[in-house]
């Protein structure tokens, strides 16, 4: 018997053969499968990258943004100590720093001008409020979280001690610095 007499044996053996019968078809199959994922990527990244991004984050390079980025974080600040005009005063202080709790009463902090409140604080003595406002009492930070000279502060316990009837003398300025024995 004859292959060609057999219709069902002859339509089976042409099934499995499938799409690739030359070895033609089998290189471009290959060359396909890798080349087109490829393209079709590249596509994808062309597309996704197209244009000038309008939306938050885009201006981190504009000159305004550079130049933010590049400002300076402190500077230094030069004084003569020894003069007593380049000093705040204790009413500067006071208002700089001092008035943010004293002003209000915040934290249990005397206000300003109180008498009854400030009195017992009195009676321990200059020394004893200038020790409390240099180093630092309860809520009260150091230097009541200001960065000023022992001179500054002391002028601003003097203020404040005398709003509320003590009599402090003003505090005298630093020494100048002395000149360096031979």
């Amino acid at each position: 018997m004859s292959e060609a007499k057999n219709p069902a044996a002859a339509s089976e053996h042409e099934s499995s053969e499938g799409l690739i019968r030359t070895p033609k078809q089998l290189i471009a199959t290959i060359i396909a499968a890798f080349a087109v994922p490829v393209v079709v990527i590249m596509m994808m990244a062309h597309y996704v990258d197209f244009g000038m991004r309008t939306g938050a984050g885009s201006d981190g390079m504009s000159e305004q943004a550079v130049a933010q980025r590049l400002q300076r974080v402190g500077t230094v600040d030069l004084r003569d100590l020894s003069d007593a005009s380049t000093q705040r005063s204790g009413e500067q202080v006071y208002t700089a720093v001092c008035s943010a709790c004293h002003a209000t009463g915040a934290v249990g902090a005397p206000k300003l001008g109180d008498a009854a409140a400030w009195a017992p604080r009195i009676a321990t003595g200059y020394e004893a409020l200038l020790h409390s406002a240099l180093e630092g009492k309860g809520a009260m930070p150091k230097q009541g979280g200001g960065d000023f000279s022992d001179f500054e502060v002391a002028r601003a316990v003097v203020y404040m001690a005398d709003k509320a009837g003590a009599k402090f003398e003003e505090p005298k300025p630093p020494a100048a610095a002395a000149s360096a024995p031979n």
